[in-house]
């Protein structure tokens, strides 16, 4: 029944067709013209998947249609043997007719009147575009003449090459599977760029009849049907018999394979960024990204339950996000759609290297200043250590090392919280503070900071105290640097972490890095850099919930280091120290700089502090060939004069002095007095 019914309509098709031959060439060329120019076309431009890219290029990640269909734009060449086969089997003359080739429909017809059935098909590969973009029938004879007035039509709208294109894009491969690139990356795992004669004779073979020759639903039909084009090819010459032969022992694909899909919090970002673009270039690093997602999945087996983790990449030379991992899985059941990248975590003690730098840019302190460790009340506030226990004295070397939180918070007062949250405001962070007033508790984490921030923040102490703002755009530019620190005081800090211990198991190497806890095991940081990178690795539950046992140092270090182990094999050494970097031992250093003695710079003034008379805070000046003549009032002498926190007149006796060290632009002075009082303002030479 069913051969009868398309032996009736292919005969009605064709004498449909061999009519309107007959009658366009009775009525004359001018009214056929008339005719083909009046055809209505269809939507010339079909959807394709939105495309999110790796910097290299290739694809990170792909967005079905809006019908639920993979089909993607071809991004580059089709193999060049799979061209010439599906001309050679499809439309061998494709390349001279004008829409129909008439040739293939007698040819058709005489055969279907000759044999009682259909041999072979008279349609084009412009034809069937036209059937592809109308989503026409195949078989009414009305239909195909529809098909041949469009196709006619197309043929004087776009090149061969458009129309090439276009049944690129639109073949049915099976399935939900439309275009050849979709196809390739569903049965192949790769692009069209290099297919072999197996995979081109399939991919020829399918759009006939894809469903019954979809390769994971029916193999044999699929290679039955693969092993006709081959043979067929080896007739007409395209491919040589011993080539067809060897093609047809290749296995046919049984399953279908997943669509890349890299970086999904990241990729659905820029999508929500710029919904309107149909193709994005990121600045992910594809193998990259997929070694550090692999290592997310894997890292905490073995762990509690619920945890997630969270990894970010960054170039610290110019900003650029090299990988970016939001959870353990995207479809991880704990809550692993929360990109915990950005998402606000307090830092725990992850920001006590900030505050080390900005107390030597300042002239507070020194690696080797010594600062006493011991219980103390800060109007109520009673901080202890993470052990319970008290040091005594400790370089600030060795409290930055052991991570220390008295230091931590004597520093802070003496600098002033304002002073701390301005600095990360400087450099490009976004931080939040609860009920909006920073106190003294945000040097162990009272404040909400996310990765990528606190990844641009280590950044800029690696990269002289400069950070570059972290972007995922591949054609964003990069933006000038933001000055955190001084370069001498960021190289400080970069060489007291790079003298930290690796976590058990770990290479023995100089990665500078810092680990942290925030409050009730919710967080477990560790952020790390060298000459040329930053990581910073997350680990806890999106939803805030402590996780007791877990810390940074056990947990998060060791992810740390693998991940800098998948990033490459050598690190990039630190750079050496800047000229004006202060290298002594503490015995040699400045008297108001051999001990740290509290004082509340950014809370109170002592009524007889030094004060600096010149120059005021903030004023733009000339520079004059002596140096910059500066001045100060009440305080103890001898004074000790800074510039970007190194020490440029020591133990002076007189209220004034010039100050010869200064470069153009932006410097900080600090004037401190004998009993470690100081004053400071920022300059700007011109």
């Amino acid at each position: 029944m069913t051969r009868d019914r398309t032996r009736r309509d292919w005969r009605g098709t064709l004498v449909a067709l061999s009519v309107a031959a007959l009658l366009a060439l009775a009525a004359g060329r001018d009214a056929a013209d008339t005719w083909i120019d009046a055809t209505v076309l269809p939507p010339l431009h079909p959807a394709t998947a939105v495309e999110m890219r790796a910097a290299d290029g290739s694809l990170l990640s792909a967005y079905m249609v809006d019908d639920g269909r993979w089909r993607l734009a071809m991004s580059g060449p089709a193999d060049p043997l799979y061209l010439r086969m599906l001309v050679a089997y499809e439309d061998r003359r494709f390349a001279t007719h004008h829409g129909v080739d008439p040739r293939a429909m007698a040819r058709a017809l005489w055969q279907m009147l000759t044999n009682g059935h259909v041999v072979s098909g008279g349609s084009t590969l412009t034809m069937q575009v036209a059937r592809l973009l109308e989503k026409g029938s195949t078989g009414r004879w009305s239909g195909k003449l529809r098909q041949t007035r469009v196709a006619l039509a197309l043929e004087r709208t776009l090149s061969k090459d458009q129309i090439l294109d276009l049944y690129l894009t639109l073949a049915p491969m099976g399935g939900n599977i439309e275009g050849l690139r979709a196809a390739t990356l569903a049965w192949f795992g790769k692009e069209p760029t290099r297919l072999t004669p197996a995979e081109a004779a399939l991919l020829v073979a399918l759009p006939q009849s894809p469903e019954a020759r979809r390769p994971d639903r029916a193999p044999l039909v699929a290679q039955a049907a693969r092993d006709r084009v081959l043979t067929r090819m080896a007739q007409d010459g395209v491919i040589s018999t011993d080539t067809a032969r060897a093609a047809k022992t290749d296995r046919i694909p049984t399953q279908r394979r997943r669509f890349p899909a890299l970086a999904p919090h990241l990729t659905d970002r820029a999508l929500a960024a710029h919904p309107d673009l149909a193709r994005q270039t990121l600045t992910i690093e594809a193998p990259l990204q997929a070694a550090l997602e692999s290592l997310a999945a894997t890292a905490l087996e073995g762990r509690k339950s619920q945890l997630s983790l969270a990894i970010l990449v960054a170039d610290h030379r110019d900003g650029r996000i090299l990988a970016s991992v939001g959870s353990r899985g995207f479809s991880d059941t704990g809550q692993g759609f929360v990109d915990m990248t950005q998402a606000l975590r307090s830092p725990g003690s992850t920001l006590k290297p900030l505050i080390y730098a900005l107390a030597f840019d300042q002239g507070l302190a020194h690696p080797e200043t010594l600062i006493d460790d011991r219980a103390t009340d800060f109007n109520g506030y009673q901080p202890t250590n993470f052990d319970g226990t008290f040091r005594g004295p400790v370089r600030a070397t060795d409290a930055l090392q052991l991570s220390l939180n008295l230091p931590a918070v004597l520093l802070t007062e003496a600098l002033g919280p304002a002073n701390i949250m301005a600095a990360l405001r400087r450099g490009g962070l976004d931080p939040h503070v609860p009920g909006g007033q920073a106190g003294l508790a945000i040097a162990l984490g009272g404040l909400g900071l996310s990765l990528q921030d606190l990844v641009q923040l280590y950044a800029g102490l690696a990269n002289d105290g400069h950070a570059h703002p972290l972007y995922w755009q591949a054609e964003a530019a990069v933006q000038q640097p933001l000055r955190i620190t001084a370069s001498a005081s960021a190289w400080q800090v970069s060489h007291i972490l790079s003298g930290l211990a690796p976590p058990a198991g770990a290479p023995l190497n100089r990665l500078a890095y810092k680990t942290g806890t925030s409050y009730g095991h919710r967080d477990a940081w560790a952020i790390g850099f060298d000459g040329a990178h930053v990581i910073g690795v997350w680990v806890g539950r999106p939803d805030g919930t402590p996780v007791p046992g877990v810390f940074g140092g056990d947990t998060a270090a060791p992810v740390l280091f693998e991940a800098f182990q998948r990033l490459k094999p050598t690190l990039t050494p630190l750079p050496p120290p800047p000229p004006e970097t202060l290298l002594v031992e503490g015995s040699k250093l400045p008297l108001p700089l051999r001990e740290f003695h509290r004082r509340s710079i950014g809370l109170s003034v002592e009524r007889d502090a030094p004060e600096l008379v010149f120059p005021p805070d903030g004023v733009a000046l000339d520079a004059m060939p002596e140096g910059l003549p500066v001045r100060v009032r009440q305080g103890k002498p001898p004074f000790t004069w800074l510039v970007n926190g190194t020490p440029v007149v020591i133990g002076s006796r007189r209220s004034d002095a010039i100050l010869s060290a200064m470069g153009l632009g932006f410097s900080e002075v600090t004037v401190v007095d004998a009993n470690g009082r100081s004053d400071r303002a920022n300059v700007r030479l011109q």
